[in-house]
């Protein structure tokens, strides 16, 4: 049977996991494909400057680095940020499928245009960077922020009478004032607003956590990954330094 990684890029408890693994009930993928989900040991408390996309890069690179030589046939990051995606992809062959530019590009086969529906501004910067790898600027119709500062831990629970409304409603300015055909949800931690929205907006709804599953199936049994052209094997691995960096935080 295959396996699927999903690596969560906060270290968290088991009833915080629980809220993450909940992501699962949103895609229908079959009794023949298991989806572990793993927690970080390096990570930011929250993704708003430089240094926390550092260590949200190393945290998840470290989560993953024994992916495919633990058994698992493909590797889902649980962040709309593709935190480590570009490095894992570098340091194995199996399928390593990040949210964010994958939820943008379904979007395209979607619609003309796609606005990001988000939390909190400080987050603008990880879909700016995403868009401009892509070359996608031109196709995203805005990115809109609830102003709601996020739980990453909690999520959305014991709020959803607050956040969900006010998440609406900023959804539909994307679609009746920028003209977005298309909504992306700008956090995998915004999931269980997912069929709140989807309910009430005119246009489709993208929920990247689900998505990335799906798309982690198709590519495995596509026979499918990532170009080593584009992501080259490095030429001296250093997978026992970043492992010691996960070790040494797991100690602390």
């Amino acid at each position: 049977m295959p396996k699927v990684l999903v690596i969560v890029p906060f270290p968290m408890d088991a009833d915080n996991l629980a809220k993450r693994q909940a992501q699962m009930k949103a895609v229908r993928l079959g009794p023949d494909i298991a989806f572990d989900f793993k927690p970080v040991a390096i990570a930011p408390a929250n993704y708003v400057s430089q240094q926390d996309a550092l260590l949200a890069d190393v945290g998840i690179l470290e989560a993953g680095l024994t992916a495919q030589a633990d058994g698992y046939d493909a590797v889902c990051i649980d962040t709309v940020s593709d935190s480590g995606m570009n490095a894992l992809r570098s340091m194995l062959d199996i399928p390593v499928i990040g949210p964010g530019r994958h939820a943008m590009l379904t979007a395209l086969m979607l619609g003309d245009k796609f606005s990001v529906v988000c939390m909190w501004d400080r987050w603008r910067p990880l879909y700016t960077k995403t868009l401009a790898e892509l070359g996608l600027e031109g196709k995203c119709a805005s990115i809109r922020s609830a102003d709601l500062q996020p739980n990453n831990q909690e999520l959305l629970g014991g709020r959803e009478d607050e956040v969900f409304p006010v998440l609406h409603q900023v959804a539909l300015r994307c679609v009746e004032e920028d003209r977005a055909d298309v909504i992306v949800l700008g956090s995998t931690t915004m999931h269980e607003a997912h069929a709140y929205l989807a309910e009430r907006l005119p246009v489709p709804v993208i929920n990247p956590g689900p998505l990335s599953y799906r798309l982690a199936d198709a590519a495995i049994r596509l026979r499918l990954s990532h170009s080593k052209t584009t992501y080259p094997t490095p030429l001296t691995p250093r997978a026992q330094a970043i492992a010691a960096m996960g070790a040494a935080a797991r100690a602390q």
